[in-house]
């Protein structure tokens, strides 16, 4: 059987911006009816080169040729690839909270009678769109009251309503859950069989390895090959090998734990959700973290995780009902984050956009912010050596800018996560707590973030990891706690953690789960839910 004729082909398109080069003679070609999938290390230019595709970046701003159903094609801005029928989801779900799903879907292109918006038409329309993507919610539900896997499908429907040839998901499901995820792999394979071109763009090489039917890999804003993924011979370890230029033998470091005395314990944590009364988002939890530890957290979307972990990083998150906080062998009080990072707590945010990072700064404003004290002389900051400590966290987590100058809001989702994690690194704290650490992360750079990890626990430090990832908090943690609805459910040592048993205490709910016992300190048996 021949092969599918070409839908799009992108010949030598070359982008530059002041200082660098994003894109140097990319090309590639999809063939209609086929998932395309991209790969790259983060900061490789495949963002850019889709932003290039789509009219983000228009027509005049780069050197080459994009021919899309045999003809070449200049856009001038999104909404002209859009009329084409090219459509981008980026990774930041664009999507108005405050608004209905119906709302979100139209706007910019409303059903309107007479001058006025057609709301039963809409919420008709919206209806039939939303069977198409196995979504059943009322289209007046406001969008801010649904999870982030139904917000990504929300974001389908609103393509499928402007004709769309060729859909583009920049990191589909860096946000999502295992189950989320497999629904939109699914539902994008579904939009395969009625016809429907997609690129997508992820770090999830199993997912890849799953869905894709060709694969484009890019290396340092070059395109290195185009992978036949029917033709065999395609898997992660190929990859992988394309990516980074070298095979990678393994995926976590080698690493003997030393373990230490506990020196962290939560007791009993008891804390209401902020909005709602009488709803508990963590429900006497207890836990304990010993020197030299990596503790992962698993649980699914909704489970309470953050929720926990933000409580106990200065009652950041909710009200704090009842519980104990012990730290070396003494009970505190944080009222406030400034006194949780006095007293050593450091916590990586899972949502780096709005709670880790400021975007209006620079990088090495950043990478200093949550220990000025350490750089400042008289309160005043010494900017030399603020400019030497960026840097050098710029140089060890090879985080790609021309500059530590440059703002953060100009790096690839990877690179920002690099900066936060940088800036907590810098604050030096006891016990750090890291929420989806390599979420957008590319594989080689997960490969180094989980040295740095391992780093600090062998300097006898306490680190927290939480992770939708499952095969990443079993390769990492020394032992692994589950949450269920607001509950831990179990604990695990390393040898004993499967993705089995992980996952049905994740799914143990009721009275079983608050008979889940955590052993004494120092010990090291297990115990789950029964």
């Amino acid at each position: 059987m021949s092969a599918a004729p070409a839908l799009l082909e992108m010949r030598q398109i070359t982008k530059e911006f002041p200082g660098v080069k994003a894109l140097s003679d990319v090309s590639l070609t999809v063939r209609r009816g086929e998932v395309h999938a991209i790969c790259g290390e983060n900061g490789a230019g495949k963002s850019t080169l889709m932003k290039v595709l789509s009219g983000v970046y228009p027509h005049g701003t780069y050197d080459g040729d994009i021919v899309f159903e045999g003809e070449i094609v200049q856009f001038k801005d999104i909404r002209a690839s859009e009329r084409a029928g090219i459509v981008i989801i980026h990774q930041e779900l664009a999507l108005i909270p405050e608004l209905s799903i119906a709302e979100n879907i139209f706007l910019g292109n409303e059903r309107a009678r007479g001058g006025r918006i057609d709301w039963v038409g809409t919420n008709r329309r919206a209806i039939e769109l939303l069977r198409h993507v196995g979504l059943r919610e009322d289209p007046e539900t406001p969008i801010k009251t649904i999870g982030v896997g139904k917000q990504q499908l929300v974001e389908i429907a609103k393509a499928l309503n402007k004709d769309v040839k060729l859909l583009i998901l920049d990191e589909p499901t860096a946000a999502l859950n295992e189950e989320d995820s497999a629904h939109l792999l699914d539902l994008i394979e579904g939009l395969r069989e009625r016809g429907i071109t997609s690129i997508i763009i992820s770090h999830k090489l199993n997912e890849i390895e799953r869905i894709a039917d060709s694969v484009t890999i890019i290396r340092d804003g070059r395109s290195i090959e185009t992978l036949d993924v029917a033709a065999g011979g395609v898997d992660e370890d190929r990859i992988i090998k394309g990516m980074v230029g070298r095979s990678l033998e393994s995926r976590f470091p080698e690493h003997t734990p030393r373990l230490g005395e506990t020196f962290f314990e939560v007791q009993d944590w008891t804390v209401e959700h902020p909005q709602v009364a009488g709803r508990l988002v963590c429900k006497g939890s207890s836990f304990h973290v010993r020197r030299g530890e990596i503790v992962g957290f698993a649980g699914l979307m909704g489970a309470g995780r953050t929720e926990l972990m933000r409580s106990i990083f200065g009652r950041s998150y909710g009200t704090l009902l009842g519980g104990r906080m012990i730290l070396d062998g003494r009970e505190v009080t944080l009222k406030n984050v400034s006194q949780a990072i006095d007293a050593g707590i450091g916590y990586v945010t899972e949502d780096r956009k709005v709670l880790g990072l400021n975007l209006l700064d620079d990088i090495k404003t950043t990478t200093t912010a949550a220990r000025l004290k350490k750089i400042a002389k008289h309160l005043v900051v010494d900017r030399n050596a603020e400019f030497a400590a960026a840097d050098g966290y710029r140089r060890s987590l090879r985080t790609k800018t021309p500059s530590v100058e440059e703002g953060v809001a100009k790096l690839s989702g990877g690179n920002q996560q690099k900066v936060v994690l940088a800036k907590w690194l810098f604050a030096e704290p006891e016990l750090l707590i890291l929420d989806e650490p390599t979420r957008g992360i590319d594989v080689g750079a997960k490969y180094e973030i989980y040295g740095i990890i391992q780093q600090l626990a062998d300097a006898g430090k306490g680190v927290i990891v939480v992770s939708s990832e499952l095969p990443e908090l079993l390769g990492l943690s020394d032992r692994i706690y589950t949450i269920c609805e607001g509950r831990i459910t179990g604990e695990l040592a390393k040898h004993e953690a499967t993705q089995e048993n992980l996952m049905r205490l994740m799914t143990t709910t009721g009275s079983a789960a608050g008979r889940a016992a955590t052993p004494a300190a120092g010990s090291t048996g297990a115990t789950a839910a029964r």
